[in-house]
């Protein structure tokens, strides 16, 4: 069965710490964040297939800065292809980060949350394996607080068992405190979870 939303390019277009570097022209923005290693490259490549397209690491807080994507869509029944910017943003809730930097890092990534006109909304992800952890609550209120549409994805899911999943899910939403959110299970190894996501950014691009 086709999916109703395919990939046609991807490509990376620029990285910024301030308003002055980010790219032009501006276009709707899927913004992804998360704790440090918590698999947020290896979603990035598996959701667009470009292989590399967002440096996977062993060393947690590699991402530094605001790393912006131009991504291509085709959308079924959409005359018009769709181009929008994929947003990956520096992790958070690295203990060994030095407070300074992460001063600096939140400021920036603040700065960019607040004023950004053309944020769709926000992938936050969680490890599906761990109860979110005091970071993940803090960031998913921080975004709620403010008004900010947020998507919960629960990575790494082929890590454990189905009954294991729909328990930690459960967990999930518990910390979060909203017991009907949605959460979206996603397994960038097995590419699950791909079609459900990409139909959620292909409803908001032609809205």
């Amino acid at each position: 069965m086709q999916e109703r939303v395919i990939i046609t390019q991807g490509q990376y277009i620029a990285s910024a710490v301030c308003k002055e570097q980010y790219p032009s022209p501006t276009r709707k923005e899927i913004v992804f964040m998360g704790r440090s290693n918590v698999g947020k490259s290896s979603l990035i490549n598996s959701l667009v297939r470009v292989k590399n397209l967002a440096r996977v690491s062993g060393q947690p807080g590699k991402t530094q800065t605001i790393n912006f994507y131009e991504i291509g869509a085709k959308i079924k029944d959409v005359e018009e292809r769709q181009t929008f910017y994929l947003v990956d943003l520096p992790g958070y809730g690295y203990a060994k980060t030095g407070k300074e930097k992460r001063k600096i890092w939140s400021k920036f990534i603040e700065e960019y949350l607040l004023s950004s006109r053309e944020l769709q909304f926000v992938c936050q992800l969680i490890d599906i394996r761990h109860e979110p952890m005091p970071a993940d609550i803090d960031m998913f209120r921080w975004l709620v607080r403010h008004e900010i549409a947020v998507l919960v994805i629960a990575t790494k899911a082929d890590k454990i068992g189905k009954r294991i999943c729909e328990k930690n899910i459960a967990s999930i939403r518990e910390k979060l405190g909203i017991s009907d959110i949605d959460v979206l299970q996603y397994s960038s190894v097995k590419n699950e979870g791909r079609s459900e996501l990409l139909d959620v950014i292909g409803n908001v691009l032609i809205q």
